[in-house]
């Protein structure tokens, strides 16, 4: 689909029929219009178009929801990695807990029952070395006892270590490695909130709705704009200065403003002034202009900006340096 950027077309016709006056002018008064530096907001992904809560005219504030995408996949997808690191945070936290309540309860208990086998392995033990040194135990008899002795006391030692270790978390590269998978689903969900807000479309700027692209359930495609907006501060005003008075007018020069309909004392500043000559449009060639060659300058309006509006014609004088 082909659209016609109807304030360009504007633009160009005001200039031609604003240079035609030139000749009837004074020096340091220029003929000029006013021009606006729009922004355009379009999505990053393309996607349907669900909705577009603004109209053209509309006055927006900064950050005013222009439009909304089809969200499905990306909800999904906030879903999925919202699970994901739910998933990895317990997994950390469980690794730096070391084992349960329950878990660590048991192991005291058989500890506590190893102990009592090791006291009866010791009294077992003490009363048969006592009979063997009466000749009433056999050599065997004592090495068995010595030996359930030993496997009771190394029982216990096992235990101990059991319950030291039950309380210390994982190893250091196992937590180490649970940490990163957490900085790795927290990640996942930041960038699938972010692509979940930019289904949405928000002027960065507060202005005036100048255009919509797009009606709701077409597809719009990346970073192609689906919505105008034209901030006041972006309105300027733009006129010419022919190739002789050139050297009369400077960046930072103030100028006054006046148009119909317009409040009186408006004032601008210039801020740009071509380097390039370019000749009076070939639509106004007349005995006076042919072959002239003008500058494009540009003067911002220091206040009330949305006083002019983007075509309209704007007459522009020097005032004295300050």
């Amino acid at each position: 689909m082909i659209r016609v950027n109807l304030h360009s077309l504007l633009s160009v016709g005001v200039a031609a029929l604003l240079l035609a006056a030139c000749d009837r002018r004074q020096e340091g008064t220029y003929q000029g219009y006013a021009e606006g530096e729009y922004v355009r907001v379009g999505p990053i992904d393309g996607g349907t178009i669900d909705a577009i809560p603004v109209r053209r005219g509309d006055k927006v504030a900064d950050g005013a929801l222009l439009f909304q995408l089809d969200a499905t996949a990306e909800i999904a997808a906030q879903a999925q990695a919202a699970a994901q690191l739910a998933q990895a945070t317990s997994q950390y936290q469980d690794l730096l807990k070391g084992l349960r309540a329950p878990e660590l309860e048991q192991i005291v208990e058989s500890r506590a029952n190893a102990a009592a086998s090791l006291k009866k392995a010791q009294f077992d033990f003490a009363r048969t070395e006592q009979l063997y040194g009466n000749g009433n135990a056999s050599k065997a008899a004592l090495d068995s006892a010595r030996a359930a002795r030993d496997a009771a006391a190394a029982s216990v030692r096992e235990l101990d270590a059991k319950l030291v270790t039950g309380k210390m978390s994982a190893r250091q590269d196992q937590v180490d490695a649970a940490q990163a998978a957490v900085k790795a689903a927290q990640a996942a969900l930041d960038q699938a909130n972010w692509r979940l807000s930019r289904r949405e479309g928000h002027t960065p700027q507060g202005g005036t709705v100048e255009d919509i692209f797009f009606r709701v359930g077409e597809f719009a495609s990346a970073t192609q704009p689906v919505v105008s907006v034209l901030p006041p501060q972006n309105i300027k005003v733009r006129f010419f200065v022919p190739e002789p008075e050139l050297g009369g007018v400077h960046v930072g020069d103030r100028v006054s403003l006046t148009c119909d309909g317009c409040p009186a004392g408006l004032i601008g500043r210039v801020r740009f002034i071509s380097t390039q000559a370019e000749f009076t449009p070939p639509v106004i060639y007349s005995e006076q202009s042919q072959a002239k060659l003008v500058y494009m300058a540009e003067a911002w309006p220091e206040k009330a900006p949305e006083d002019f509006h983007p075509g309209q014609p704007v007459r522009v004088a020097l005032q004295q340096a300050e």
